[in-house]
């Protein structure tokens, strides 16, 4: 069913421990904003949860969108991102969609606990076809070069376009029923963007950093990360969904508002509402070291994120480490350090920063030394394994990982 322009659309929910979705509300669009609304039926569940208790706490009345927002957040973190958002633009050409058709026509296998519908009675899921890699990698391709896609291939579009991000990629199920996303090559890529991130999480995990599974595949002899998807509960046959809210959704911006994102101001926030704050500040402070070391500039709000079941927040596993490569020396975080250095991603700048983390600058020290060590002792056994090759480690050693600027001051 595809209809263009919704004024309206259902929120379901997977509630925790629940393996199928109810109705939480309803989404309706006023000129170009869109106002919430719990149902009535919701409310009165026992296990009802607030979708966020930040922007949409659990009571009666209808919800505006604050600021600059016009929808809520923590209902954006819902719909696809640019990758999704360009496969919905190529398969519905006839229209052009906004917030809520995005919604409507994506995957409902998407990212979290929530599915937008347009019934309240009717749940019908969209894209719960498993198509091969190679059906995916080709269409991948296909949209890639703007090119017709073959009829063939049509039903693998789906499964790419309710996970967030601007890379290609799609949702996944193995024989074991274990469920990954699957990140592609692009034709756009200037290096093996593939292998450096399975690299990056890699490292990440000997770090000690709470880190997604990752592993290596191909198809059509191209390389494929696959990441286990934590967002999944598995129980016998039976699955449930977890909640999650992305940085941007628990500081309240929008994408156009996320140059305002800061690490200080998500500290607050877990020193605030999130369970045991020490141990989560300590991460995420872990998390910023590590990006700022392995050259990874593109850790922007929607990069970190948190799971919600109703009674508590806690970090979810880093998912999205990878090196970016520069041409000159300086770099900056896509989420703002605000340290003595301002925004710029030196080691110096994160131990002017420590302290927000609730970490004393001796301590910050050692886990910067930790982990500058680790990268240094395990680079070569993490590049075997990913069988890279000579100059695919020389793109990125001392380029992107390690980079001299981070070092400056040190």
């Amino acid at each position: 069913m595809t209809i263009s322009n919704a004024q309206s659309a259902y929120v379901w929910i997977w509630l925790p421990e629940e393996t199928g979705p109810v109705v939480a509300g309803k989404i309706e669009k006023q000129g170009e904003r869109h106002f919430f609304t719990y149902g009535r039926s919701y409310r009165d569940r026992e296990n009802a949860i607030a979708i966020s208790p930040l922007e949409l706490p659990l009571q009666s009345g209808t919800f505006e969108p604050e600021g600059l927002n016009n929808i809520h957040s923590c209902l954006r973190d819902g719909a696809p991102d640019a990758w999704g958002r360009r496969v919905v633009n190529y398969k519905n050409t006839g229209i052009e969609p906004d917030e809520l058709d995005y919604m409507l026509l994506s995957g409902s296998d998407r990212i979290g606990a929530l599915d937008f519908q347009y019934s309240s009675t009717d749940y019908q899921p969209r894209g719960l076809d498993h198509p091969s890699l190679d059906d995916l990698m080709k269409a991948a391709e296909f949209i890639e070069r703007n090119q017709p896609l073959p009829v063939e291939l049509d039903y693998a579009l789906l499964h790419g376009t309710s996970v967030g991000g601007a890379r290609p990629k799609a949702l996944i199920i193995d024989d074991k029923q274990q469920q990954y996303i699957a990140k592609f090559s692009s034709t756009t890529d200037t290096y093996n963007v593939v292998k450096a991130e399975y690299v990056a999480m890699k490292l990440a995990q000997v770090a000690g950093l709470n880190v997604a599974e990752v592993s290596l595949t191909q198809s059509l002899g191209k390389d494929i990360l696959l990441i286990k998807r934590f967002d999944r509960v598995h129980s016998g046959e039976s699955v449930s969904r977890r909640l999650m809210l992305s940085g941007l959704s628990l500081l309240g911006l929008n994408e156009m508002e996320a140059r305002y994102a800061s690490y200080r101001n998500l500290a607050d926030v877990i020193r605030q509402r999130f369970s045991e704050p020490g141990m989560t500040l300590e991460e995420l402070y872990r998390r910023l070291v590590f990006n700022v070391l392995l050259g990874n500039t593109d850790d922007h709000a929607r990069n970190h994120s948190a799971f919600w079941d109703g009674r508590e927040f806690t970090l979810t596993p880093a998912y999205d480490i990878c090196p970016q490569l520069r041409t000159g020396l300086e770099a900056t975080q896509a989420m703002s350090l605000e340290g003595d250095e301002g925004n710029h991603s030196t080691l110096t700048n994160c131990l002017s920063i420590a302290p927000t983390f609730q970490i004393n600058k001796d301590n910050a020290k050692e886990i910067i030394e930790s982990l500058i060590k680790v990268i240094r002792d395990h680079w070569s056994d993490v590049c075997d394994d990913a069988q890279m090759t000579v100059i695919e480690r020389a793109h990125l050693w001392e380029r992107a990982i390690l980079n001299p600027y981070c070092f400056q001051g040190w």
